[in-house]
């Protein structure tokens, strides 16, 4: 599973997704989609822009967890 972690970061920030939006030129909904992590799929210049705003790493906004239940299909 992939997690999006854009609400975290910008709280740290105390930054608002109006403000993010700004910065980057990103329409809010796709901000917004993003924030909530209802999107499916994801830009990646929306990313470095994001991350340049931010002054961050890919890494800090977004992460992988394992999912358990594909482990254990894979060693059948």
């Amino acid at each position: 599973m992939i997690r999006i972690l854009l609400s975290t970061r910008l709280g740290e920030l105390r930054w608002t997704q109006a403000d993010l939006a700004r910065k980057t030129g990103i329409r809010p909904s796709t901000i917004n989609e993003m924030y909530h992590e209802l999107c499916e799929r994801v830009n990646l210049e929306h990313l470095d822009q994001i991350c340049e705003a931010l002054g961050c790493d890919l890494s800090d906004i977004i992460i992988r967890i394992p999912n358990p239940s594909l482990k254990d299909d894979s060693h059948k």
